[in-house]
């Protein structure tokens, strides 16, 4: 008995300092943003504004883990008899999606850019 109170304590634990870590990765990337837009309204920079907006979407991307982490704890009920612990894991595929989708328009505007040259 005593030992599962102890498991159940360092499960809490970790959990307390994943959300600590995901919610201090929001406010740098809301952080980094806003110096970003400041920047790019500063310099007129077409790159600094996509760098601020690729900060921007990385704060999305905190904001939709915390929500998982956050459903995966909602207790079982009559239509989800096993609860929504998993819940978590498909926040992150959506997150892993949105990083890759971002991760193909980077490739796609560089290839472009590089068939299509424009002069400086």
């Amino acid at each position: 008995m005593a030992q599962s109170v102890v498991q159940g304590r360092r499960v809490k634990e970790k959990e307390i300092g994943t959300t600590f870590a995901v919610f201090i990765a929001l406010a740098g990337d809301l952080s980094i943003a806003v110096i970003k837009f400041v920047a790019a309204g500063m310099s007129g920079s077409a790159a600094m504004l996509s760098e601020a907006l690729h900060s921007l979407e990385d704060a999305a991307n905190q904001v939709l883990l915390l929500y998982g982490m956050k459903r995966s704890r909602v207790a079982s009920d009559q239509q989800h008899a096993l609860g929504h612990g998993r819940e978590v894991y498909f926040w992150s595929f959506i997150v892993a999606l949105l990083i890759a989708v971002a991760a193909g328009v980077a490739v796609y505007e560089g290839l472009d850019h590089l068939i299509h040259p424009q002069p400086i």
